[in-house]
């Protein structure tokens, strides 16, 4: 579970606080910890008070979504029932305005993943329902929080619309929450242990999994178990996790798979992906060549790469949105699955540059590899270290 990260929890409540409330839309990517805190809120304002809704998971037709929402509401659903797909999705903005708690306070609503009700297009009267739906929630008087994945989409439908919103880029955890995380897994951190060490593998920790909490808890309890069986390191811990059957691996099948399927041009756009796991900060031309497509179709395809967040762009030049991620594929998207060499060296390649100045035993361990690549002798010496 992600820890409280205090200060993020009160720029939410200070939002939903205001006069006029405002409504905070929290963006990150997969394992970000957005579903954590809307939880984290709901116990917070208290279960009366407060209804949590995954949009994801019932946003089928207006219908359905109108009767999963009222039928597990702690707040009254009003009278009559409603015919048409138009007609439903009005009665469930008129239920979000009116709905009230026992001493007459507005309610508040959890909205996870909202932009997944962009479902709803394909029915009678709701070619625009995500506008509808951001005029609707500003209207009444209620009180929202919503999430999404998709961070340049809530962007692009937010930019012209209410001041009411107030955009929040889920941000990284930090050494110290980190060291919290560990300190959960009690075998991570021991107790009575040197602080030195602790803080150090925090350190290591937050910088291998680029501060996403969902990223750190897997090499936490993955360190956690390996401790128990004789000691281990937190690269050792990566190796494990992005195996073909590891936690890790199977949570970044999920996330590019996911985007994948949102986006347009699914082979092209798997093929860039490829392209930039094989080097990073490519330019248009760079790519369009490598694609062997025109720069204008390579343009729209990293439109839609961009879309998603599977790729940015700084200054003309693309690389992945989630490093770890670059990493999978590297490993995985491939006629074969990956050795146990191919794991050691790639997550060695990933780590070196981002952890913290290595312990005397970590300098050891990868004493004799040089920047450019590892000779077969110290890569064999490494995965022997690594996997033990």
């Amino acid at each position: 579970m992600l820890t409280p990260r205090s200060t993020l929890t009160r720029r939410v409540v200070a939002a939903l606080d205001a006069s006029p409330s405002r409504i905070p839309v929290l963006l990150g990517g997969c394992g970000t910890g957005r579903t954590t805190l809307l939880h984290q809120l709901r116990d917070r304002i208290g279960r009366t008070s407060a209804q949590y809704i995954d949009v994801e998971r019932t946003a089928t037709t207006p219908e359905r979504f109108l009767r999963a929402v009222t039928s597990t509401s702690p707040f009254p659903p009003g009278d009559g029932a409603v015919t048409g797909a138009r007609a439903a999705f009005d009665a469930t903005l008129a239920f979000f305005g009116r709905a009230r708690v026992g001493n007459g306070e507005p309610a508040t609503f959890l909205l996870d993943e909202f932009l997944e009700l962009r479902t709803f297009e394909s029915f009678p009267g709701l070619r625009r329902v995500l506008y509808d739906l951001v005029d609707g929630l500003t209207a009444g008087s209620s009180r929202f929080v919503l999430t999404s994945r998709y961070t340049a989409r809530a962007l692009r439908l937010l930019r012209d619309h209410s001041a009411r919103f107030e955009v929040i880029h889920m941000p990284p955890l930090t050494a110290e929450d980190t060291l919290d995380m560990l300190g959960q897994a009690t075998s991570t951190v021991p107790a009575g242990g040197d602080p030195h060490e602790a803080e150090y593998v925090a350190r290591a920790v937050q910088a291998l999994a680029d501060g996403r909490p969902a990223y750190v808890r897997a090499i936490a309890d993955e360190f956690s178990s390996m401790r128990e069986h004789g000691g281990s390191d937190a690269i050792s811990a990566l190796v494990s996790l992005l195996a073909p059957d590891g936690r890790l691996s199977k949570q970044c099948s999920f996330c590019y798979e996911l985007r994948l399927h949102r986006a347009r041009g699914y082979g092209a756009l798997k093929a860039i992906l490829e392209i930039l796991a094989e080097e990073e900060g490519l330019t248009l031309t760079e790519i369009s060549q490598r694609l062997q497509r025109t720069p204008g179709s390579t343009k729209d395809y990293l439109s839609w790469l961009e879309d998603v967040d599977l790729v940015t762009a700084r200054q003309k030049r693309y690389s992945f949105t989630d490093s770890l991620l670059r990493v999978w594929v590297r490993l995985h998207c491939r006629a074969t699955a990956p050795t146990e060499d191919d794991l050691a060296r790639e997550v060695h390649r990933y780590a070196m540059p981002r952890l913290p100045q290595a312990e005397p035993a970590l300098v050891m361990a990868t004493a004799g590899v040089s920047s450019s690549g590892a000779s077969e002798e110290d890569k064999k010496a490494w995965g022997i270290i690594e996997i033990d």
